[in-house]
Protein backbone atom coordinates (compact mmCIF):
# COMPACT_ATOMS: atom_id res chain seq x y z
CA UNK A 1 0.00 0.00 0.00
CA UNK A 2 1.53 3.35 -1.00
CA UNK A 3 1.88 6.24 1.43
CA UNK A 4 -0.80 8.36 -0.27
CA UNK A 5 -3.48 5.73 0.29
CA UNK A 6 -2.25 5.25 3.88
CA UNK A 7 -2.74 9.01 4.32
CA UNK A 8 -6.30 8.64 3.06
CA UNK A 9 -7.02 5.82 5.50
CA UNK A 10 -5.54 7.85 8.36
CA UNK A 11 -7.74 10.81 7.46
CA UNK A 12 -10.76 8.50 7.27
CA UNK A 13 -9.90 7.12 10.71
CA UNK A 14 -9.61 10.66 12.05
CA UNK A 15 -13.05 11.75 10.84
CA UNK A 16 -14.56 8.56 12.24
CA UNK A 17 -13.89 10.08 15.68
CA UNK A 18 -16.34 12.85 14.80
CA UNK A 19 -18.87 10.91 12.73
CA UNK A 20 -19.08 7.74 14.81
CA UNK A 21 -20.15 5.66 11.81
CA UNK A 22 -21.42 2.15 12.56
CA UNK A 23 -18.68 -0.45 12.00
CA UNK A 24 -20.58 -1.94 9.06
CA UNK A 25 -20.54 1.44 7.29
CA UNK A 26 -16.94 2.33 8.18
CA UNK A 27 -15.83 -1.08 6.92
CA UNK A 28 -17.44 -0.35 3.54
CA UNK A 29 -15.61 2.97 3.21
CA UNK A 30 -12.07 1.74 3.82
CA UNK A 31 -12.21 -0.63 0.86
CA UNK A 32 -12.69 0.22 -2.84
CA UNK A 33 -15.88 -1.19 -4.28
CA UNK A 34 -14.29 -2.44 -7.51
CA UNK A 35 -10.73 -2.54 -8.86
CA UNK A 36 -9.99 -3.61 -12.41
CA UNK A 37 -6.55 -4.32 -13.91
CA UNK A 38 -6.36 -4.89 -17.66
CA UNK A 39 -3.68 -5.81 -20.19
CA UNK A 40 -3.66 -3.59 -23.27
CA UNK A 41 -1.87 -5.04 -26.31
CA UNK A 42 -1.10 -2.30 -28.84
CA UNK A 43 0.41 -2.50 -32.30
CA UNK A 44 3.16 0.10 -32.39
CA UNK A 45 4.10 2.08 -35.48
CA UNK A 46 7.08 -0.21 -36.18
CA UNK A 47 4.76 -3.24 -36.34
CA UNK A 48 5.73 -4.66 -32.94
CA UNK A 49 3.18 -5.49 -30.24
CA UNK A 50 3.63 -3.87 -26.84
CA UNK A 51 1.43 -4.70 -23.86
CA UNK A 52 0.55 -1.93 -21.41
CA UNK A 53 -1.17 -2.22 -18.03
CA UNK A 54 -4.30 -0.21 -17.31
CA UNK A 55 -6.46 0.30 -14.22
CA UNK A 56 -9.92 1.52 -13.26
CA UNK A 57 -11.01 1.78 -9.64
CA UNK A 58 -14.58 2.58 -8.60
CA UNK A 59 -14.22 3.44 -4.93
CA UNK A 60 -17.85 3.95 -3.94
CA UNK A 61 -21.06 4.44 -5.93
CA UNK A 62 -23.62 4.77 -3.13
CA UNK A 63 -24.42 8.38 -4.20
CA UNK A 64 -24.47 7.80 -7.96
CA UNK A 65 -22.41 6.71 -10.97
CA UNK A 66 -18.64 6.70 -10.47
CA UNK A 67 -16.77 9.77 -11.71
CA UNK A 68 -13.06 10.35 -12.19
CA UNK A 69 -10.25 11.02 -14.61
CA UNK A 70 -7.91 8.81 -16.59
CA UNK A 71 -4.17 9.48 -16.52
CA UNK A 72 -1.41 8.20 -18.82
CA UNK A 73 1.90 8.10 -16.95
CA UNK A 74 4.83 5.66 -16.69
CA UNK A 75 4.53 5.51 -12.90
CA UNK A 76 0.78 4.83 -12.61
CA UNK A 77 0.05 2.15 -10.01
CA UNK A 78 -3.10 0.52 -8.66
CA UNK A 79 -2.51 2.07 -5.22
CA UNK A 80 -2.20 5.56 -6.74
CA UNK A 81 -5.40 5.11 -8.74
CA UNK A 82 -7.19 3.81 -5.63
CA UNK A 83 -6.08 6.88 -3.66
CA UNK A 84 -7.46 9.27 -6.25
CA UNK A 85 -10.68 7.27 -6.57
CA UNK A 86 -11.20 7.70 -2.82
CA UNK A 87 -10.50 11.43 -3.11
CA UNK A 88 -13.04 11.72 -5.91
CA UNK A 89 -15.64 9.99 -3.76
CA UNK A 90 -15.27 12.57 -0.98
CA UNK A 91 -14.88 15.47 -3.45
CA UNK A 92 -18.17 14.76 -5.23
CA UNK A 93 -19.92 14.49 -1.87
CA UNK A 94 -18.41 17.74 -0.52
CA UNK A 95 -19.88 19.71 -3.45
CA UNK A 96 -23.04 17.59 -3.16
CA UNK A 97 -23.31 16.32 -6.73
CA UNK A 98 -24.82 12.86 -7.34
CA UNK A 99 -21.64 10.96 -8.26
CA UNK A 100 -19.46 8.39 -6.61
CA UNK A 101 -15.70 8.36 -7.06
CA UNK A 102 -13.45 6.60 -9.56
CA UNK A 103 -10.06 6.92 -11.20
CA UNK A 104 -8.25 5.24 -14.05
CA UNK A 105 -4.81 5.11 -15.56
CA UNK A 106 -2.50 3.43 -18.02
CA UNK A 107 1.18 2.85 -17.29
CA UNK A 108 2.78 4.38 -20.37
CA UNK A 109 4.93 7.31 -21.49
CA UNK A 110 2.52 9.25 -23.68
CA UNK A 111 5.25 11.77 -24.60
CA UNK A 112 7.12 9.05 -26.51
CA UNK A 113 4.10 7.68 -28.39
CA UNK A 114 2.76 8.83 -31.73
CA UNK A 115 -0.80 10.04 -32.17
CA UNK A 116 -1.76 6.77 -33.88
CA UNK A 117 -0.22 4.71 -31.06
CA UNK A 118 -2.11 6.75 -28.47
CA UNK A 119 -5.33 6.26 -30.39
CA UNK A 120 -4.85 2.50 -30.60
CA UNK A 121 -3.96 2.37 -26.89
CA UNK A 122 -7.02 4.43 -25.93
CA UNK A 123 -9.45 2.44 -28.04
CA UNK A 124 -8.21 -0.91 -26.73
CA UNK A 125 -8.25 0.36 -23.13
CA UNK A 126 -11.83 1.56 -23.65
CA UNK A 127 -12.80 -1.83 -25.04
CA UNK A 128 -11.34 -3.54 -21.95
CA UNK A 129 -13.30 -1.17 -19.68
CA UNK A 130 -16.48 -1.37 -21.75
CA UNK A 131 -18.44 -3.50 -19.28
CA UNK A 132 -17.78 -1.23 -16.26
CA UNK A 133 -18.13 2.29 -17.74
CA UNK A 134 -21.17 4.10 -19.13
CA UNK A 135 -23.31 7.17 -18.43
CA UNK A 136 -25.21 5.33 -15.67
CA UNK A 137 -22.19 3.42 -14.36
CA UNK A 138 -18.89 5.28 -14.54
CA UNK A 139 -18.01 8.46 -16.45
CA UNK A 140 -14.27 9.03 -17.13
CA UNK A 141 -12.67 12.43 -17.77
CA UNK A 142 -9.23 13.83 -18.68
CA UNK A 143 -6.38 13.84 -16.21
CA UNK A 144 -2.57 13.86 -16.39
CA UNK A 145 -1.40 13.51 -20.04
CA UNK A 146 -4.90 12.88 -21.34
CA UNK A 147 -7.06 15.50 -23.05
CA UNK A 148 -10.27 16.11 -24.97
CA UNK A 149 -8.98 14.12 -27.96
CA UNK A 150 -8.46 11.06 -25.74
CA UNK A 151 -12.01 11.53 -24.44
CA UNK A 152 -13.35 11.76 -28.01
CA UNK A 153 -11.70 8.42 -28.85
CA UNK A 154 -13.19 6.84 -25.70
CA UNK A 155 -16.63 8.18 -26.56
CA UNK A 156 -16.39 6.99 -30.17
CA UNK A 157 -15.16 3.51 -29.21
CA UNK A 158 -17.86 3.07 -26.59
CA UNK A 159 -20.50 4.35 -29.01
CA UNK A 160 -19.37 1.85 -31.66
CA UNK A 161 -19.65 -0.93 -29.07
CA UNK A 162 -23.21 0.14 -28.25
CA UNK A 163 -24.28 0.87 -31.82
CA UNK A 164 -25.46 4.43 -31.15
CA UNK A 165 -24.04 7.76 -29.95
CA UNK A 166 -23.35 7.89 -26.20
CA UNK A 167 -21.87 11.34 -25.48
CA UNK A 168 -22.51 10.99 -21.74
CA UNK A 169 -19.96 8.18 -21.32
CA UNK A 170 -17.17 10.75 -20.78
CA UNK A 171 -16.79 14.42 -19.94
CA UNK A 172 -14.11 16.83 -21.06
CA UNK A 173 -14.80 16.12 -24.73
CA UNK A 174 -14.34 18.54 -27.64
CA UNK A 175 -17.15 21.07 -27.90
CA UNK A 176 -18.55 19.73 -31.14
CA UNK A 177 -19.22 16.27 -29.67
CA UNK A 178 -21.00 17.32 -26.49
CA UNK A 179 -18.71 19.23 -24.15
CA UNK A 180 -19.99 21.87 -21.76
CA UNK A 181 -19.20 25.54 -22.13
CA UNK A 182 -16.56 26.78 -19.64
CA UNK A 183 -15.23 23.22 -19.16
CA UNK A 184 -11.56 24.09 -19.72
CA UNK A 185 -11.57 26.86 -17.10
CA UNK A 186 -13.80 25.04 -14.60
CA UNK A 187 -11.19 24.15 -11.97
CA UNK A 188 -9.61 27.61 -12.16
CA UNK A 189 -12.97 29.39 -11.83
CA UNK A 190 -13.91 27.13 -8.93
CA UNK A 191 -10.64 28.10 -7.24
CA UNK A 192 -11.46 31.79 -7.71
CA UNK A 193 -14.83 31.30 -5.97
CA UNK A 194 -13.07 29.53 -3.08
CA UNK A 195 -10.44 32.28 -2.86
CA UNK A 196 -13.21 34.88 -2.65
CA UNK A 197 -14.84 33.01 0.23
CA UNK A 198 -11.49 32.49 1.94
CA UNK A 199 -10.74 36.22 1.79
CA UNK A 200 -14.20 36.95 3.17
CA UNK A 201 -13.89 34.72 6.24
CA UNK A 202 -10.38 36.03 6.92
CA UNK A 203 -11.59 39.64 6.61
CA UNK A 204 -9.01 40.36 3.89
CA UNK A 205 -9.99 42.39 0.81
CA UNK A 206 -9.94 39.93 -2.11
CA UNK A 207 -8.26 42.41 -4.46
CA UNK A 208 -5.36 42.88 -2.01
CA UNK A 209 -4.27 39.23 -1.95
CA UNK A 210 -0.73 38.29 -2.96
CA UNK A 211 -0.78 34.84 -4.56
CA UNK A 212 1.90 32.33 -5.59
CA UNK A 213 0.98 29.40 -7.85
CA UNK A 214 2.99 26.17 -8.05
CA UNK A 215 2.24 24.59 -11.41
CA UNK A 216 1.60 26.54 -14.58
CA UNK A 217 -0.40 24.05 -16.58
CA UNK A 218 -4.12 24.04 -17.29
CA UNK A 219 -5.15 24.74 -13.69
CA UNK A 220 -2.31 27.00 -12.54
CA UNK A 221 -2.13 29.11 -15.67
CA UNK A 222 -5.92 29.22 -15.85
CA UNK A 223 -6.12 30.50 -12.28
CA UNK A 224 -3.48 33.17 -12.96
CA UNK A 225 -5.39 34.20 -16.07
CA UNK A 226 -8.61 34.54 -14.06
CA UNK A 227 -6.99 36.52 -11.22
CA UNK A 228 -4.96 38.98 -13.31
CA UNK A 229 -7.87 41.10 -14.66
CA UNK A 230 -9.35 41.24 -11.14
CA UNK A 231 -6.26 43.12 -9.96
CA UNK A 232 -4.93 40.26 -7.82
CA UNK A 233 -1.15 40.27 -7.59
CA UNK A 234 0.17 36.89 -8.72
CA UNK A 235 3.73 37.38 -7.44
CA UNK A 236 5.15 33.98 -8.31
CA UNK A 237 4.58 31.03 -10.62
CA UNK A 238 6.45 27.73 -10.93
CA UNK A 239 6.51 24.85 -13.38
CA UNK A 240 8.57 21.66 -13.64
CA UNK A 241 11.64 23.56 -14.86
CA UNK A 242 11.79 26.46 -12.41
CA UNK A 243 9.98 29.42 -10.92
CA UNK A 244 9.69 33.18 -11.40
CA UNK A 245 9.01 35.83 -8.75
CA UNK A 246 8.10 39.51 -8.78
CA UNK A 247 6.81 41.05 -5.51
CA UNK A 248 4.97 43.74 -7.49
CA UNK A 249 3.02 41.12 -9.47
CA UNK A 250 3.65 39.30 -12.73
CA UNK A 251 2.20 40.28 -16.09
CA UNK A 252 0.29 37.05 -16.68
CA UNK A 253 -0.52 37.47 -20.41
CA UNK A 254 3.17 38.14 -21.08
CA UNK A 255 4.22 35.23 -18.84
CA UNK A 256 1.91 32.85 -20.73
CA UNK A 257 3.42 34.07 -23.99
CA UNK A 258 6.94 33.51 -22.61
CA UNK A 259 6.03 29.99 -21.46
CA UNK A 260 4.61 29.15 -24.89
CA UNK A 261 7.76 30.39 -26.62
CA UNK A 262 10.36 28.89 -24.26
CA UNK A 263 8.58 25.95 -22.62
CA UNK A 264 8.97 27.33 -19.08
CA UNK A 265 8.20 30.30 -16.87
CA UNK A 266 11.91 30.37 -16.05
CA UNK A 267 13.81 33.23 -17.60
CA UNK A 268 10.83 35.58 -17.78
CA UNK A 269 12.43 39.06 -18.08
CA UNK A 270 10.04 40.76 -15.64
CA UNK A 271 10.98 38.67 -12.61
CA UNK A 272 13.64 36.79 -10.65
CA UNK A 273 14.38 33.12 -11.27
CA UNK A 274 13.94 30.80 -8.28
CA UNK A 275 13.36 27.15 -7.59
CA UNK A 276 9.82 26.02 -6.76
CA UNK A 277 10.96 25.36 -3.17
CA UNK A 278 12.34 28.90 -2.87
CA UNK A 279 9.10 30.34 -4.20
CA UNK A 280 7.06 28.35 -1.70
CA UNK A 281 9.12 29.91 1.11
CA UNK A 282 8.31 33.49 0.03
CA UNK A 283 5.94 35.60 2.13
CA UNK A 284 2.61 35.57 0.32
CA UNK A 285 -1.00 35.64 1.44
CA UNK A 286 -2.04 32.56 -0.52
CA UNK A 287 -0.05 29.64 -1.92
CA UNK A 288 -1.81 27.50 -4.51
CA UNK A 289 -0.15 24.11 -5.20
CA UNK A 290 -1.58 23.18 -8.61
CA UNK A 291 0.87 20.58 -9.83
CA UNK A 292 1.74 17.08 -8.60
CA UNK A 293 0.81 14.97 -5.58
CA UNK A 294 2.93 15.15 -2.47
CA UNK A 295 4.62 18.41 -3.45
CA UNK A 296 4.30 19.87 0.05
CA UNK A 297 6.05 17.49 2.43
CA UNK A 298 7.04 18.17 6.02
CA UNK A 299 10.40 19.73 5.06
CA UNK A 300 8.72 22.12 2.63
CA UNK A 301 5.92 22.86 5.11
CA UNK A 302 8.46 23.94 7.75
CA UNK A 303 9.73 26.67 5.41
CA UNK A 304 6.38 27.97 4.17
CA UNK A 305 5.47 31.57 4.99
CA UNK A 306 2.01 31.70 3.39
CA UNK A 307 -0.95 32.40 5.69
CA UNK A 308 -3.28 30.39 3.47
CA UNK A 309 -2.91 27.33 1.22
CA UNK A 310 -5.61 26.58 -1.33
CA UNK A 311 -4.99 23.18 -2.93
CA UNK A 312 -5.48 23.31 -6.69
CA UNK A 313 -4.01 19.84 -7.30
CA UNK A 314 -5.07 16.41 -6.10
CA UNK A 315 -3.39 15.37 -2.86
CA UNK A 316 -0.53 17.93 -2.99
CA UNK A 317 0.09 17.88 0.78
CA UNK A 318 1.38 14.82 2.61
CA UNK A 319 -0.06 13.69 5.94
CA UNK A 320 3.03 14.69 7.93
CA UNK A 321 3.03 18.13 6.26
CA UNK A 322 -0.61 18.56 7.32
CA UNK A 323 0.45 18.27 10.94
CA UNK A 324 3.23 20.84 10.50
CA UNK A 325 0.86 23.30 8.82
CA UNK A 326 -1.74 22.88 11.57
CA UNK A 327 0.88 23.66 14.20
CA UNK A 328 1.93 26.77 12.25
CA UNK A 329 -1.67 27.98 12.09
CA UNK A 330 -1.89 27.90 8.30
CA UNK A 331 -5.45 28.04 6.98
CA UNK A 332 -5.54 25.22 4.41
CA UNK A 333 -8.46 24.76 2.00
CA UNK A 334 -8.19 21.10 0.91
CA UNK A 335 -8.25 19.68 -2.59
CA UNK A 336 -11.58 17.90 -2.16
CA UNK A 337 -13.16 21.34 -1.81
CA UNK A 338 -10.86 23.82 -3.58
CA UNK A 339 -10.22 21.89 -6.80
CA UNK A 340 -13.75 20.53 -7.22
CA UNK A 341 -14.72 23.01 -9.97
CA UNK A 342 -13.67 20.54 -12.65
CA UNK A 343 -15.94 17.76 -11.45
CA UNK A 344 -18.83 20.21 -10.92
CA UNK A 345 -18.73 21.29 -14.57
CA UNK A 346 -18.21 17.66 -15.57
CA UNK A 347 -21.50 17.00 -13.81
CA UNK A 348 -23.06 19.85 -15.82
CA UNK A 349 -21.68 18.33 -19.04
CA UNK A 350 -23.11 14.91 -18.16
CA UNK A 351 -26.52 16.44 -17.42
CA UNK A 352 -26.47 18.37 -20.71
CA UNK A 353 -25.42 15.26 -22.66
CA UNK A 354 -28.28 13.24 -21.19
CA UNK A 355 -30.79 15.99 -22.01
CA UNK A 356 -29.21 16.91 -25.37
CA UNK A 357 -29.70 20.51 -24.27
CA UNK A 358 -26.70 22.80 -23.72
CA UNK A 359 -26.26 25.90 -21.55
CA UNK A 360 -24.45 29.15 -22.26
CA UNK A 361 -21.11 30.06 -20.66
CA UNK A 362 -22.68 32.55 -18.23
CA UNK A 363 -25.18 30.01 -16.91
CA UNK A 364 -22.46 27.38 -16.40
CA UNK A 365 -20.19 29.81 -14.57
CA UNK A 366 -22.97 31.15 -12.33
CA UNK A 367 -24.07 27.63 -11.37
CA UNK A 368 -20.45 26.65 -10.70
CA UNK A 369 -19.83 29.65 -8.44
CA UNK A 370 -23.04 28.99 -6.53
CA UNK A 371 -22.13 25.36 -5.84
CA UNK A 372 -18.52 26.13 -4.88
CA UNK A 373 -19.47 28.93 -2.51
CA UNK A 374 -22.18 26.80 -0.87
CA UNK A 375 -19.69 23.95 -0.43
CA UNK A 376 -17.15 26.30 1.16
CA UNK A 377 -19.77 27.58 3.60
CA UNK A 378 -20.81 24.03 4.51
CA UNK A 379 -17.21 23.06 5.26
CA UNK A 380 -16.39 26.31 7.05
CA UNK A 381 -19.41 25.88 9.31
CA UNK A 382 -18.15 22.45 10.41
CA UNK A 383 -14.63 23.90 10.81
CA UNK A 384 -15.99 26.48 13.28
CA UNK A 385 -18.53 24.30 15.07
CA UNK A 386 -16.20 21.34 15.69
CA UNK A 387 -12.99 23.40 16.00
CA UNK A 388 -11.14 21.29 13.42
CA UNK A 389 -8.95 22.22 10.47
CA UNK A 390 -10.57 22.67 7.05
CA UNK A 391 -9.34 19.34 5.68
CA UNK A 392 -10.90 17.45 8.56
CA UNK A 393 -14.06 19.55 8.19
CA UNK A 394 -14.26 18.76 4.46
CA UNK A 395 -13.77 15.07 5.16
CA UNK A 396 -16.50 15.18 7.82
CA UNK A 397 -18.88 16.72 5.28
CA UNK A 398 -17.92 14.46 2.37
CA UNK A 399 -17.51 11.17 4.20
CA UNK A 400 -20.61 11.91 6.24
CA UNK A 401 -22.73 12.26 3.10
CA UNK A 402 -21.34 9.05 1.61
CA UNK A 403 -21.88 7.24 4.91
CA UNK A 404 -25.51 8.38 4.99
CA UNK A 405 -26.05 6.99 1.48
CA UNK A 406 -24.37 3.67 2.37
CA UNK A 407 -26.40 3.37 5.57
CA UNK A 408 -29.70 4.27 3.88
CA UNK A 409 -29.23 1.79 1.03
CA UNK A 410 -28.17 -1.06 3.31
CA UNK A 411 -26.38 -4.21 2.18
CA UNK A 412 -27.47 -6.46 -0.68
CA UNK A 413 -28.20 -9.31 -0.44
Amino acid sequence: MDRHFRDQLRRLEEVQKYLGMPDRVYERLIHPQRSLTVSIPVEMDDGSIKTFTGYRVQYNTARGPAKGGIRYHPEVTLDEVTTFAALMTWKCAVVNIPFGGAKGGVRCDASKMSRRELERLTRRYTYELGFVIGPERDIPAPDMYTDEQIMAWIMDTYSMMKGYNVPGVVTGKPGFVGSSRARKMATARGLVAVLEETARVMSTPFEELKVAIIGFGKVGAGLAEELYPKGIRVVGCADSKGAIYNPCGLNIPELKKHKKETGSVKGFPDGTDLTAEELMAKEVDVLVPASISGQINSAVAEKLSARVIVEGANNPTTGDADQVLREKGVFLVPDILASAGGVVVSYFEWVQDLQRYFWQDKEVTERLRSIMKKAFRDVYTVHREKDVDMRTAAMIVGVGRVAEAVSSRGLFP
